[in-house]
């Protein structure tokens, strides 16, 4: 048996997918969440895939006390991976003041923590939004970071700085920052996969529950960008591809495989794929046909990006293998698993 680890957000979709890499692994897992994006049911789907079913508390990391206490009960916890966090783009443009404080309080809380329980080492999910519309694609980890285009975007470029300055003050542990691209898809087994509450704010949910007819179609936001066909593209990479990279990274930082105190590594396909593709993709893949309609740009999108995943694939040995079709088919059979369980 491998060390505990503390996953946050791990009944969300990439916690939860990354919980069973974990298990797989050997690691004894303690989730805790507030249930606000998510269900607790998602346990049962993970138990139903690993064979294990993990502790699970339901916790706001935004109470230091309450994070105080599980790390007091559920002693030996080694590493954290942090996925607790508001996600979606154009929502934060909306509500800013909510986002800075879910996202940057709830890893103020964590990393004052970790030296008191000895936790040695967190792997902090970021995003590919750091780098704002980037000047040179394939997007490389030396590429600079932009003024972000949504509070979204700001509270991750404020989380990495704050790691880094924490670290460089000396404190005691080390952190893995992966910047994700966008992932999409579900696990083969179909028992976990993207089941945000209400409308999802992602394009895949959004695209496989207008396919089931839950929506009534799918708004693809401008046609007017400086792109082969006007939509933007973004790199898609299949979900348990991505849960992969969290348990290398965790590996690294506890087995001592590096002396580095802080690495960053974008996590991506290498490939850039447009919304219109992916919906002729998504629709090639399973045969069925997506009603969507052009409406304006969205605020706080970027026109264009994709990964340079070179660092990844050569430091961690990490690559992506999904196809983005083989991925979309994944997301269909998920969805068509939840209407057989009647939940949409």
């Amino acid at each position: 048996m491998k060390q505990k680890i503390l996953v946050t957000g791990g009944t969300g979709y990439i916690g939860s997918h990354t919980v069973v890499e974990l298990q797989a692994a050997g690691y004894e897992v303690v989730i805790i969440d507030n249930l606000s994006n998510s269900n607790e049911a998602v346990i049962d789907g993970i138990e139903k895939t690993s064979g294990i079913r993990p502790a699970f508390l339901r916790l706001d990391c935004n109470d230091k006390e309450g994070l105080r206490t599980l790390f007091g009960s559920h002693t030996g916890i080694r590493g954290i991976i942090h996925f607790a966090a508001s996600k979606a783009v154009g929502e934060s443009v909306g509500k800013p003041l909510a986002y800075y404080r879910n996202n940057i309080v709830t890893l103020l809380n964590l990393l004052d923590l970790m030296p008191e329980f000895k936790i040695e080492g967190i792997v902090f999910s970021s995003s590919c939004t750091v780098y704002g519309q980037p000047d040179i694609l394939p997007v490389t980890e030396d590429a600079p970071v932009k003024p972000a285009l949504s509070p979204y975007g700001n509270t991750k470029q404020i989380s990495e700085e704050i790691i880094r300055d924490a670290i460089h003050a000396g404190l005691p542990f080390k952190s893995i920052i992966l910047r994700y691209f966008n992932p999409i898809g579900a696990h083969p087994g179909a028992e976990i996969g993207e089941l945000p509450n209400g409308v999802p704010q992602n394009l895949v949910p959004f695209l496989t529950q207008t396919a089931m007819g839950i929506r009534t179609e799918l708004s693809v936001f401008g046609n007017d960008y400086n792109t082969p066909d006007g939509s933007c593209i973004r790199d898609y990479i299949h979900v348990v591809d991505l849960a992969k990279a969290h348990v290398i990274a965790m590996d690294r930082m506890l087995e001592n495989k590096t002396d580095e105190k802080l690495e960053i590594f974008n996590l991506g396909t290498g490939i850039g794929v447009s919304v219109l593709e992916l919906i002729h993709a998504f629709e090639k893949g399973t045969g069925v046909k997506v009603p969507y309609r052009i409406v304006g740009r969205r605020e706080g999108d970027i026109e264009k990006v994709w990964a340079n995943p070179g660092h990844a694939n050569s430091v961690l040995g990490w690559t992506a293998h999904e196809t983005v079709e083989d991925t979309l088919i994944s997301a269909w059979n998920w969805q068509k698993k939840l209407r057989e369980r009647g939940i949409q």
